[in-house]
């Protein structure tokens, strides 16, 4: 398997490590911190004390160094061969932080997505229930324009805080972010570090029981309790990826220690022993064979990042 040495980009940065606050490691292995438990290490590993500290590390970061923001890493798939650039968490407190002023709600990027629906609960801010079943994180919702039960993050985003791969902080409005459907046009090397949210009053009651019923669905309908990192494949228009994996007869199929799970064929699960080219090839794999079937071509939601194991190479299928 690759090895990824970041002894080189630490020296790179020079002395600006010597006023960094935050944890800066090299050669971090990030399996751990992803949903499949599978991957390899991130050369330059960082996690800032707070927005001037991620600036102070982009600037001094070289521009030709690049940056991936890694969250829950609960819809990522991180390659075999790991990170070659810097990988970048916001744990630190401040940005899980969360403050409400009449109906708007600013959060950290780093916040999960269901304590900002807990948080919209106590607020008594109806809108917001849809987070309680995304397992992800803010800075991931505001990048895919996440969504769930028929609501989407576009429908409550006002604006946005985000340090640009120089470390300028810059405030995008909802029209600037562009969202479309599991997307956003926002620049990819922007690091979201706050968004401001509007909600709608609503009885505590009424938040409650649209957010159990948002629990329950995915209780009864997901494979919660695996290795999974949520839906696989977007919706093709006008249908369902699960639908269209299911027609193809490729509910629980299986490449390695990877599969698709028998419970909701758009999930991908790691049974245990699973490598990140296991679960890469049966994506490529089911996309190739339902397109084959039913002349569907079903793109990828989950992210697949860095670089493969020595060797080792997967086509993107493409008709």
């Amino acid at each position: 398997m690759t090895v990824v040495d970041g002894d080189d980009l630490l020296t790179r940065i020079g002395d600006a490590t010597q006023r960094l606050r935050g944890k800066l490691r090299t050669n971090q292995p990030l399996a751990p911190f992803t949903w499949f438990r599978v991957g390899g290490p991130a050369a330059l590993y960082f996690v800032p004390a707070d927005v001037e500290d991620l600036q102070l590390f982009l600037a001094a970061l070289p521009g030709d160094v690049p940056v991936h923001v890694m969250g829950l890493a609960s819809n990522s798939l991180i390659r075999d061969g790991g990170i070659p650039g810097a990988v970048v968490r916001l744990t630190a407190r401040p940005f899980n932080e969360v403050a409400v002023d009449g109906m708007r709600i600013t959060a950290g990027a780093g916040m999960a997505d269901k304590r900002l629906a807990a948080a919209a609960l106590d607020a008594g801010l109806g809108g917001f229930h849809f987070y309680h079943g995304i397992p992800g994180g803010l800075g991931g919702a505001l990048r895919m324009n996440a969504g769930a039960n028929g609501v989407e993050t576009t429908e409550r985003v006002v604006s946005v805080d985000a340090v640009t791969r120089s470390g300028e902080l810059i405030t995008l409005s909802h029209t600037d972010m562009g969202f479309s459907y599991r997307n956003s046009q926002a620049a990819k090397d922007l690091i979201f570090v706050s968004a401001t949210f509007e909600g709608e009053p609503a009885p505590r009651a009424e938040i409650e029981a649209a957010m159990k019923a948002v629990q329950e669905h995915r209780e009864t309908n997901q494979p919660i309790k695996e290795r999974t990192s949520g839906s696989t494949f977007k919706n093709p228009p006008g249908g369902s990826a699960w639908k269209c994996v299911d027609a193809a007869g490729l509910r629980g199929f299986k490449v390695g220690g990877a599969q698709m799970s028998p419970m909701h064929c758009n999930f991908m699960i790691n049974t245990g022993d699973a490598t990140a080219y296991d679960l890469e090839t049966l994506g490529e794999t089911v996309r190739q064979r339902v397109y084959e079937h039913s002349g569907t071509l079903l793109d990828w939601e989950v992210k697949r990042i860095g670089d493969f194991a020595d060797g080792a190479h997967i086509s993107h299928f493409e008709p």
